[in-house]
């Protein structure tokens, strides 16, 4: 997994690039990579902004596949003032309207046109329903209003989630897994997966002294519908802010994880460019 210098997640992004760096990219048919997240608490372990420096790593592993498939990738400076239904009860859980983030979105695609990008694959850090339906409608706006080949690049299990089909011109869905999943009750926030790729690439923020005492949730079906509506009831069920198992979590796991969904993204990538250009 592929760290930030210095912990920023500007780093590697166009905002240290000039203005004539960036236009002589977009002039060569560089595509663009934008990572949408969200400020939100993750238990008393992991800090609120996972769902940033998770997807911005991600997209930096990208990048370097793509470079080594002949793509040329430059990094958007990730989204995060996104759509919080799930962890909204918590302190440090931020969320704006889904139409004023579909808005901005919509803005900041027409710049990209501007500038003369014609390929934008967005991802999600963020796996709040809400927040991905917004994401997938501002990527709609931009392909409507601006003419631009924008897409969101998502798991299959999202985009069932949601109702998404590969048939979407919006979607490219990822070729699925090859890490084998692990059996037991459902880790879906700031539980193992999450918190092995955080001590995978951003191990100085995670309070792994907490770790050890963080027992498994235990969720069954029922519960996870009523955490999944979020404000109270989620806080109720989760009181802690977590959903999974973060003591299981292993550094070694999580770059096997992110390694995995790079590899997924770049092919996924170069086989939509390559349909493109045909």
């Amino acid at each position: 997994m592929t760290p930030a210098p210095d912990g920023d997640v500007l780093a590697g992004t166009v905002a240290e690039l000039t203005w004539g760096e960036v236009a002589r990219a977009a002039r060569e048919g560089a595509v663009l990579l934008w990572a949408f997240g969200v400020i939100e608490q993750h238990g008393p372990h992991l800090p609120a902004g996972t769902d940033i420096y998770l997807p911005s790593a991600w997209l930096r592993e990208v990048r370097v596949l793509l470079a080594e498939r002949g793509v040329r990738a430059l990094i958007v400076p990730p989204y995060y003032w996104g759509v919080n239904v799930v962890s909204a009860g918590f302190p440090a859980s931020w969320s704006v309207r889904p139409a004023v983030m579909t808005e901005v979105m919509a803005d900041l695609f027409a710049g990209l046109a501007g500038d003369g990008f014609r390929h934008v694959f967005c991802f999600s850090g963020h796996g709040d329903a809400l927040h991905n339906r917004t994401v997938h409608a501002g990527v709609l706006a931009g392909r409507e209003r601006c003419g631009v080949d924008a897409t969101f690049v998502m798991e299959p299990g999202l985009a069932d989630r949601l109702g998404l089909t590969p048939g979407d011109p919006a979607v490219t869905v990822l070729p699925p897994t090859a890490v084998p999943a692990r059996d037991g009750p459902p880790d879906l926030h700031a539980g193992r997966e999450e918190t092995s790729l955080m001590l995978a690439g951003r191990r100085d923020l995670v309070r792994t002294a907490l770790l050890a005492g963080l027992p498994p949730t235990d969720l069954g079906p029922r519960e996870v519908a009523a955490w999944r509506r979020g404000h109270d009831h989620a806080r109720r069920i989760t009181p802690d802010g977590y959903l999974g198992d973060p003591a299981a979590a292993g550094a070694a796991h999580g770059r096997t994880v992110a390694a995995d969904a790079a590899e997924r993204a770049a092919h996924a990538i170069t086989e939509r460019l390559r349909h493109a250009a045909a």
